[in-house]
């Protein structure tokens, strides 16, 4: 019997598949069918500072000023007795989920204000959450803000952070900072006990109609797999954080050379979206099959073994490889090139 388990945060998880934050986790009775499938632990949909904040002035505008100037209006909108606030639904769902599930429960922050991180932060933990994973969603567009202001912002929402919970922490990074082993190596300093690589910036649309900026949502594909892989096996040896892959995991080859490159848990989402909380499971007994037809014993025993520091060719994970691949690439059959 192959031994699945794997260290993360601190957390003994049953195996490395953990379903990351989407709508999977609002239902309780979802987040069971997960559970079922094999999840060793539940990344939570996000607690965003704008929702909260929005929903406070809508209260304020609607129901707690509406007398201003208006004295004959006081009850035109009367305050209902039993309404509960976009955070109060969170938190209460948190307890709810740490209470019908056996496995851990990770919440995930999108905060807009360092002090909202804090007080959110607190409150994610005094709901029972097992972790906290930054969501720190943050496009540099300002042409005034340096890279390394960047950093700052992540460096001072942890240590801050830190420094009123208990509960291991995750930053969510993305794919733009310019040294991202130097940057990890920051925020393991500052007290961070974890790594998610990488979070998917949205990208907004033009209408070619209206020639509006709009919204447009694209799940994730394997091919997105292959940044995170990268930058795993870079980090591993480098760092002691736990490291989580996010973003493009749909097929157990996907997974597997994630764990390979070093990778402790692999979050899984589109593919659970697409496909169900079954696949999961698919997921779950190919993974074990490999490892029991290549003779490996345990994730342990996997774990980092193609990282750069243990591959055969460790430049291949750098530009050694870059006119290879380049060279290696012919036209279809037909075309001219």
């Amino acid at each position: 019997m192959v031994d699945l388990t794997t260290d993360y945060l601190g957390l003994k998880l049953a195996n490395p598949l953990v379903p990351s934050a989407s709508p999977l986790s609002r239902d309780v009775d979802s987040a069971r069918r997960l559970e079922d499938a094999g999840a060793s632990a539940l990344v939570m949909y996000s607690l965003f500072e704008e929702k909260i904040e929005a929903e406070e002035h809508q209260m304020e505008r609607f129901f707690y000023n509406q007398s201003i100037g208006h004295n004959e209006s006081d009850s035109f909108h009367p305050m209902p007795d039993n309404i509960q606030t976009y955070q109060e639904q969170y938190l209460e769902h948190l307890q709810t989920l740490k209470s019908a599930l056996a496995i851990p429960v990770i919440a995930s922050l999108n905060g807009t204000s360092l002090s909202g991180w804090v007080e959110y932060g607190k409150q994610l933990q005094q709901a029972g959450a097992d972790a906290l994973e930054l969501n720190i969603y943050h496009l540099a567009a300002n042409s005034d803000e340096s890279g390394d202001a960047v950093e700052q912002r992540y460096l001072d929402i942890l240590q801050e952070l830190k420094g009123q919970v208990s509960v291991p922490i995750v930053m969510k990074l993305s794919s733009q900072f310019s040294s991202p082993i130097h940057f990890a190596k920051r925020l393991e300093a500052a007290g961070a006990d974890g790594l998610a690589i990488f979070n998917r910036f949205y990208q907004p649309d033009i209408d070619l109609e209206t020639l509006e900026v709009v919204p447009k949502l694209e799940l994730s594909s394997s091919a997105e797999a292959l940044l995170r892989i990268r930058w795993t096996a870079l980090l591993y040896g480098r760092t002691k954080l736990s490291l989580a892959v996010t973003g493009g995991f749909h097929q157990t080859p996907d997974v597997l050379k994630a764990l390979l490159a070093g990778a402790d848990v692999v979050h899984l989402c589109s593919v659970l979206l697409k496909h169900g909380t079954g696949r999961l499971s698919e997921i779950l007994a190919e993974m074990e099959q490999w490892l029991a037809e290549h003779e490996y014993e345990s994730v342990n025993q996997l774990k980092g073994s193609v990282s750069q520091q243990h591959a055969i060719d460790p430049s291949a994970y750098e530009r050694a490889n870059y006119v290879q691949v380049l060279d290696s690439y012919s036209s279809p059959a037909g075309v001219l090139r």
